[in-house]
């Protein structure tokens, strides 16, 4: 059985009479990068917080690494990297020296060695001794993912780490989230409003609104639940329209023009459509499943999913 690296269970923080968490539940395994969704206010920061021990909670249960994380608190932040809104450091010194002295405070490996390792894996080795000042955000960005990395966590909670990045620096932050779970084995908690990256690095996701769980599980299984939006590219001599209408797939047709044609199918139909297609010797062009997360995620958050 996969081990749970995070384990929440009825999880509530309430701040007087607003309830920022309800009775929240989830599970985060090994070697997961797990999305963590919800619109604004829905109290993803305020269970950040929690999980950070920076916060505590009303009522609930929190364990990380198997254990409750308010009874061995030191031991289990020990092993967990995190950047929890915009990274700070000394503006005046280098990246290098402030990796060295962030490093000192936490107990991590601050020998030359380990900070240049780091500084290379987040692509500054290049700019270890230039001052912090001179940096772009997006470096600093990852001069704060450096020091969530420097005494090499298993577990790395990352709360919005591509805010104001452009699209080249979201680019390589994807990037190295990949190479931190494919090739390191790290455990992600990755919070983000950026979806279509979500869809791209998540394995698992949880879509929480008010406090609430709406749903959890594997990306791709949430995605291909329900009806998707499927274009069919056709071309054909016949009249491809009548043939469509004549049949029972004129039911499951949502929009077409001249050659494009759009339903709306669940996962196990759209090979069968394709077979009917290919029988009448239509030529299927392309097929494009046009459902993603940025569409799964409003229609849950509003109530609208089947």
């Amino acid at each position: 059985m996969t081990e749970k690296i995070i384990e929440i269970n009825g999880l509530t923080k309430n701040f007087k009479s607003l309830v920022a968490v309800d009775n929240l539940f989830l599970n985060v395994y090994r070697g997961d990068v797990f999305g963590f969704l919800g619109p604004n206010g829905a109290g993803k920061s305020t269970t950040i917080r929690m999980l950070l021990s920076l916060i505590n909670p009303t009522s609930g249960e929190i364990k990380i690494f198997g254990k409750n994380l308010f009874s061995n608190r030191r031991e289990i932040l020990k092993n967990i990297g995190a950047i929890v809104e915009k990274p700070d450091f000394y503006l005046y010194l280098s990246a290098f020296k402030n990796l060295e002295i962030l490093g000192k405070i936490s107990g991590a490996d601050v020998s030359s060695k380990n900070i240049m390792k780091i500084l290379e894996l987040v692509g500054l080795d290049k700019r270890a001794s230039s001052k912090v000042k001179t940096y772009s955000h997006g470096m600093k960005q990852r001069l704060g993912l450096a020091q969530a990395l420097l005494h090499d966590p298993e577990l790395i909670i990352l709360d919005e780490p591509t805010t104001g990045l452009d699209p080249q620096g979201i680019k390589e932050i994807r990037e190295l989230i990949v190479y931190l779970s494919k090739e390191k084995g790290k455990t992600i908690f990755l919070s983000s409003h950026i979806l279509k990256e979500v869809e791209i690095i998540a394995s698992r996701m949880i879509i929480i609104n008010k406090g609430k769980s709406l749903i959890e599980g594997s990306v791709q299984d949430l995605l291909n639940n329900g009806k998707n939006e499927v274009s069919f590219q056709l071309s054909s001599d016949g009249e491809i329209r009548d043939i469509i209408h004549e049949s029972m797939w004129a039911q499951k047709l949502i929009k077409s023009d001249d050659k494009n044609f759009v339903f709306g199918l669940t996962k196990d139909e759209i090979p069968v459509l394709n077979k009917f297609f290919v029988e009448l010797k239509i030529n299927v062009t392309s097929i494009i499943p046009t459902r993603s997360l940025e569409d799964y995620f409003f229609k849950i958050t509003e109530g609208l999913e089947e």
